[in-house]
């Protein structure tokens, strides 16, 4: 049976993994470092960690994997998968495995090479994307690729959503892919430097909504940054912590406005208007307002949003 060592780490990756697992022998299962997180610094195992060890595989968790590696080696892997793994990978690694190392990435590839391909694709308002299977290579996403499957982006998909749509989609076409792989019937098809595009990580300057743009180029923001870290917004005059809103719903508001960027001007029962840039509007619907949970944006008319009317 095929001997497979896997790399990954978030939620996209745990499908992926318990695929394989049911299909060939995975001997080892390299993920990110426990990390602890919360007010009380509690130790959280990445959810492929948790995956692994509810299947009794062998779980390695280097904090550098370019300087420690070993124990991957001493698998000898027929083949290794990663699927958003988070650390870059040094050719000892790529190169030990009979068949080499593959990837399962989150975009249909040379378009949205990195680490936060399927929330650029939302922000940036794209109807479709997709999974590439290819092979690891040493620059960025930049491997032959070996398989393609394209996925629409729903109008109303969060990057949540389609993060949960893609590791499915991206778990069937690993699990079609690798027996043609292990016996040489795909012809591997370079990517098209030309048309590559990159999907640099989410920045903390990024996650505050800028009003002056258009209503949708806002929602799409709020949208790719949902589940997490979510947008927000300063509600007042200053940046406080206690002013700050996060934002994990809203829409486009059929009202044309005027108005300055940030101004309140509608209050329904269900969701409240702020303007945006180019006489546009969004109504949002859910939020969350600073020490507390999500909320849907009814209960905080009836609450903090009096105080900043």
């Amino acid at each position: 049976m095929l001997n497979i060592v896997f790399m990954g780490t978030p939620d996209f990756s745990v499908p992926i993994l318990e695929a394989l697992n049911e299909v060939y022998n995975v001997s080892l299962v390299v993920t990110q470092p426990d990390k602890l997180v919360g007010r009380k610094q509690e130790l959280k195992y990445s959810p492929v960690k948790e995956c692994a060890l509810k299947l009794g595989i062998e779980v390695f968790q280097p904090e550098k994997i370019r300087k420690d590696y070993q124990a991957i080696l001493d698998k000898k892997p027929d083949l290794i998968v990663t699927a958003a793994y988070g650390q870059i990978i040094g050719q000892k690694v790529l190169e030990c495995a009979k068949y080499k190392a593959i990837n399962v990435h989150g975009s249909l590839l040379p378009k949205y090479r990195g680490g936060a391909p399927i929330q650029r694709a939302i922000m940036n308002g794209d109807k479709e994307t997709g999974i590439t299977i290819m092979y690891m290579a040493k620059g960025m996403d930049s491997g032959d690729i070996l398989a393609m499957r394209k996925e629409p982006i729903m109008e109303n998909d969060t990057a949540g959503d389609l993060f949960n749509r893609l590791s499915l989609v991206g778990r069937d076409l690993l699990i079609e892919t690798i027996p043609s792989l292990i016996k040489g019937e795909i012809i591997p098809l370079k990517q098209d430097e030309e048309q590559v595009t990159y999907a640099y990580n989410i920045n903390k300057e990024e996650e505050e909504l800028n009003l002056s743009n258009d209503a949708t180029s806002i929602v799409n923001m709020i949208r790719g940054l949902n589940p997490n870290p979510l947008a927000h917004i300063y509600l007042g005059n200053e940046k406080t912590p206690e002013n700050k809103l996060k934002i994990a719903r809203a829409t486009v508001s059929e009202l044309s406005t005027n108005q300055n960027p940030g101004t309140i001007i509608d209050i329904k029962k269900k969701y409240f208007t702020i303007a945006c840039g180019n006489n546009t509007a969004i109504d949002i619907h859910e939020v969350i307002p600073f020490g507390k949970r999500l909320m849907k944006a009814s209960d905080f008319i009836n609450g903090g949003l009096k105080k900043y009317l």
